[in-house]
């Protein structure tokens, strides 16, 4: 089985010590957004590593990028943040083994103020739970999302037009295709939340337009209705900042101008 990791990260002239700090233990392809167009080839150990830095903006155009480049069976996307646990490849491959009819497996990242949903026994992810799950955990058997055509959106992301989403869209595009995917327990990476965010500036006009665009790329007959139950299950994230009814207002806002742009 061949692994490749991707690495997605911005204006890092210093990969070696990138990949040192994140801990890659495998082969890895490392796509940097910069303003330059370069290539390069390291050996880590008994590793390749592969570089390319683009004068791009938009992580769904960086993980295309490196899953286009990769010739791996399995591809393991990571952001430059994350640190990968000693042996991560045994444990994925085991993962695998264990899973064999599965397309993308969903690991758990180990955090010291955790946020995201973890896993605490294996599930098939469905269309009740996919948009619990960020893309930088996900392992995808490429053959499966090449024969399908399967690809991160463009428009949704940091540097993008709508600021997040890109995962949960490209979740979404599996689930369509009929791709299974699989949550399990383990962690193959701790997240060191040591760099701000590319795209979350806090709960603002801006956070809920785009998320109203997200929901409506996802459903655009019930975009509304998956607004307002995001905000009523999650009164509690932003009502210090925005009352319900300016964040309904913004989330309406971005479903019109999603509509327009899209049809």
């Amino acid at each position: 089985m061949k692994l490749d990791v991707l690495v997605a990260t911005v204006r890092n002239d210093d990969i070696t010590s990138l990949i040192k700090k994140m801990n890659i233990q495998t082969n890895a392809i490392v796509c940097n957004q910069s303003d330059t167009w370069t290539y390069s080839e390291l050996n880590y150990g008994d590793n390749k590593i592969q570089s390319y830095t683009f004068n791009e903006k938009g992580v769904g155009l960086n993980r295309n990028n490196a899953l286009m480049r990769s010739d791996a069976d399995y591809c393991l996307i990571s952001d430059d943040d994350m640190v990968f646990r000693d042996g991560y490849e045994k444990i994925l491959e085991e993962s695998i083994r264990n899973n064999l009819d599965a397309d993308i497996l969903i690991f758990n990242l180990l955090e010291k103020k955790g946020k995201r949903f973890v896993t605490k026994k294996k599930f098939n992810v469905n269309r009740l739970n996919y948009m619990r799950f960020g893309a930088a955990r996900l392992v995808v058997k490429q053959s499966s999302i090449r024969k399908n055509g399967i690809f991160f959106n463009l428009e949704f992301g940091g540097g993008t037009r709508f600021s997040a989403g890109e995962d949960t869209l490209f979740l979404k595009e599996c689930l369509d295709k009929k791709l299974k995917i699989v949550a399990v327990p383990e962690y193959l990476a701790e997240l060191t939340n040591d760099r701000e965010s590319t795209w979350f500036t806090g709960y603002n006009e801006k956070y809920f337009k785009d998320k109203g665009a997200l929901y409506a790329a996802i459903s655009n007959n019930k975009a509304r209705i998956l607004c307002l139950q995001f905000l009523i299950r999650h009164k509690n994230l932003y009502k210090n900042d925005i009352s319900f009814s300016g964040a309904l207002k913004s989330m309406k806002k971005g479903i019109s101008e999603y509509r327009d742009w899209r049809f």
